[in-house]
Parts: C-alpha cells; structure tokens; sequence
C-alpha cells in the first residue's frame, strides 16, 4: 500500500457497480481503493485493520442504511475517518439526512470521473463537496423554506391558529366553538389566508401547513 495516496473504502452492495468505482480510483495517480464490502459488520471488521482517509458510503445497503453507518462511522472516529455518499437517491430528505449523518460529500450515482475524483480530493483537504445537482436541490429546499417563513409572517396568530386546526381535519364549527368566534369568521380567516399565501383551496392551506412544520405528521 502507497502511503501518500488517498486510502478508500467502498461500502456498496452492487459488485459490478462497485468494480467499476474501484477500477477508476485506482487508476488514478493519488487514490488507492484499500479495501471494499457491502455490509456494516465487515466494515467495522476492516476498520479495526486501519482506517481510510475516506468511505464511500451508498445509502441502500442489507441490514443497515447508509446514513445509519455514516452517524455510526462519525460517532466513532469524528472526522479522522470521512464520509462521501454515493447514492441513487437525490432528494432533499436523503441529502439533509446525510449531511446531519456527517457525510462530509454527496454525489449522485451518474456522477462523472472527474467529478468523483475531485470529490474525494476536497474532502481530503478537509472541504465539502456537492455535485451541482445536490447542490441545486439543496438551494432550492433553502429558497422555499425562506418563502415559506417569510409567508408565515403575513399571517396573524389567530390566522395560524386556523391553519393549524384546519390542516388536523377540524371543521369549520369545531374551529369557531374552540376559538370562541362564530363560523361566518372562521370562513373569512380562510379566505384571508388564502390570498395572503397566493393559494386557491384549503387543501393547499393544508399542504402549507405540512411544508412549514405548523402541524407535525
């Protein structure tokens, strides 16, 4: 094993995939792919052999998700082992989960040659590393919550009172006698929310609800 280079495990439960990935690392001139598995047990295993510099990590793994290896991994050994996630999956549920995981990267599994290896090359340097996909996927979940909060705002807190009881399937009636006001100005609280927010039905009063945490799944 080459010292100076760049020591990385694959953690991937698709062998032809991952061939493939070990094949383009290992050619280049600063990467060396040390060691690879598609299960946690047998990482822990190959962890206790030496660390890597980096693990790359997908989420869809037998027995143990990735992001559930990454919290694990960082728990651990904080940052002398870092993660980069691999993944099929490119939402922003999957891509907020990992970061908080620790992944230190995220990459999208049509990523390019390049783009892998400069990856792995940043966050070896200690930075972190997005694929322009993940990162527009990212600005876009930023610039909607920014909405979303600015929206809020508008509304006053009786107008989010109704929001709220409106979103967890309360009716109309049920909202004026827990509110003390009559139907009439529980109708017109709606529809004063509704041009405020720009929406059209209740159901999108619903779905704002959903969206700016006012009510919990």
């Amino acid at each position: 094993m080459e010292t100076n280079k760049i020591k990385v495990i694959l953690v991937d439960d698709h062998h032809i995939f991952r061939d493939g990935i070990k094949a383009i690392l290992n050619s280049s001139s600063n990467i060396q792919v040390v060691a690879e598995t598609d299960n946690y047990k047998e990482l822990t295993l190959l962890l206790k052999n030496g660390l890597p510099d980096i693990i790359i990590l997908d989420i869809s793994l037998p027995e143990i998700s990735g992001l559930e290896i990454a919290e694990r991994i960082k728990n651990i050994y904080n940052d002398k082992v870092k993660i980069l996630i691999l993944s099929m999956y490119n939402s922003e549920e999957f891509i907020i989960n990992a970061i908080k995981a620790g992944a230190k990267g995220y990459l999208p599994k049509n990523t390019n040659k390049k783009e892998l290896i400069n990856a792995i090359e940043a966050i070896h340097q200690n930075e972190e590393f997005f694929s322009p996909l993940i990162s527009n996927v990212m600005l876009k979940s930023f610039i909607s919550k920014a909405k979303g909060e600015q929206s809020k705002k508008l509304l006053s807190t009786r107008e989010l009172e109704i929001i709220k009881l409106h979103s967890l399937g309360i009716s109309n009636q049920e909202i004026a006698s827990k509110l003390c006001i009559s139907v009439k100005t529980v109708e017109s609280h709606k529809n004063h929310i509704m041009q405020k927010l720009n929406i059209k039905s209740t159901v999108d009063i619903v779905k704002f609800a959903i969206k700016n945490n006012i009510i919990d799944l």
